[in-house]
């Protein structure tokens, strides 16, 4: 298959999923496969949150959008086009997944295949159901697919590269037993907000979006905020309002009692507006219905601070008070060009 060919199956899988939304599932009937595959989405769909507690329908759909978007020609293009795919030796490469947002493994899944590889995909057992969808999806277009998508289970054997994501703990396992295959080791990482106080009503509602999208559990969300000394939180919890509807989700309402009573046990000083808790700590990596913040004097220091942490750091939110920030609103959607953990997976499986 010629990367143009496996460029346009990619296309058609965009065309697919841009027909499901939270506002309404519209069929298109020039979409290829319809008949066999859009009310089985839907349903899958439905029960996604029987699988996940974490995956209810709105975040599930916000996922199919946000890659029915990403999935057109232009940025298909735009992604791939300085990239030199002549000499790839096709390999096998496998993929370890995590299960915290839903289809999060669904980049490296793409990029194995458009470059010209086999891949072998262990997914998590909290996201078992989605991907395998969308990978017979693309197999009822090009046949030609099913040689190069294999799911396992249990052990991954039989590859000559990996992808393997999880935690810092995980990490360490995944280091010392690829350690003799190219890999990309993905860990924990977390995204952070530098505000000087002058945002704007709106930019501080959408900074609510990167906070509780997914519930806060993916390393794109702002988990924690740089303030300057002396900031007043009332435009920080005006901006969260909008989203108190949060708490009343089981999963979230657990961790925010069962956090909030650590906390106050630990006589933390705390901020909350009882559905989220903020608390001055120097670490980026708050709990699920928790914000950290730190207060700073001078922007200078921060900007070093976050390139002496960029490796724990996946993105940073600001009004361009930092160099190559996200804008609010904006860390759930990223391009297919924006890698994690800023390691170019393509360059990286085309070198194989």
């Amino acid at each position: 298959m010629t990367l143009e060919h496996k460029k346009n199956i990619f296309v058609e899988l965009g065309r697919f999923l841009s027909q499901f939304s939270t506002n309404e599932n519209q069929k298109n009937e020039t979409v290829l496969n319809n008949d066999l595959f859009f009310d089985a989405f839907v349903d899958l769909i439905n029960l996604s949150q029987s699988h996940n507690g974490w995956y209810t329908n709105e975040n599930v759909y916000f996922a199919i959008q946000s890659w029915a978007e990403a999935l057109t020609i232009e940025n298909l293009n735009q992604w791939l086009d300085s990239y030199d795919f002549e000499n790839v030796n096709p390999k096998t490469v496998g993929l370890i997944l995590a299960g915290n947002i839903p289809l999060v493994g669904f980049h490296d899944f793409i990029s194995v295949l458009l470059s010209g590889h086999k891949v072998l995909v262990k997914t998590s057992s909290n996201d078992q159901h989605l991907l395998p969808f969308l990978a017979n999806y693309l197999i009822s277009i090009e046949p030609n697919l099913k040689q190069n998508i294999t799911f396992v289970e249990g052990k991954l054997e039989g590859f000559d590269a990996v992808i393997a994501t999880g935690s810092n703990n995980t990490a360490r396992y995944f280091e010392f037993y690829f350690k003799d295959k190219p890999s990309i080791i993905r860990k924990s990482r977390n995204s952070v907000a530098v505000l000087n106080g002058h945002e704007s009503k709106e930019q501080m509602i959408a900074l609510g979006e990167d906070v509780f999208r997914y519930f806060g559990l993916g390393c794109r969300n702002v988990s924690k905020i740089f303030v300057p000394k002396g900031y007043n939180f009332d435009a920080f919890f005006g901006g969260m309002f909008p989203y108190q509807d949060v708490i009343k989700y089981e999963k979230y309402i657990n961790n925010y009692d069962y956090n909030k009573a650590v906390f106050l046990m630990s006589n933390f000083n705390l901020l909350d507006n009882e559905f989220l808790i903020i608390k001055e700590d120097s670490s980026y990596a708050s709990p699920i219905s928790s914000v950290f913040y730190e207060f700073y004097e001078n922007l200078e220091e921060i900007k070093q601070r976050l390139e002496t942490d960029s490796e724990q750091i996946q993105c940073i939110v600001s009004n361009n008070l930092i160099k190559n920030s996200v804008a609010f609103g904006e860390t759930q959607k990223p391009k297919l060009w924006d890698y994690a953990d800023n390691v170019d997976t393509i360059q990286f499986l085309i070198s194989l």
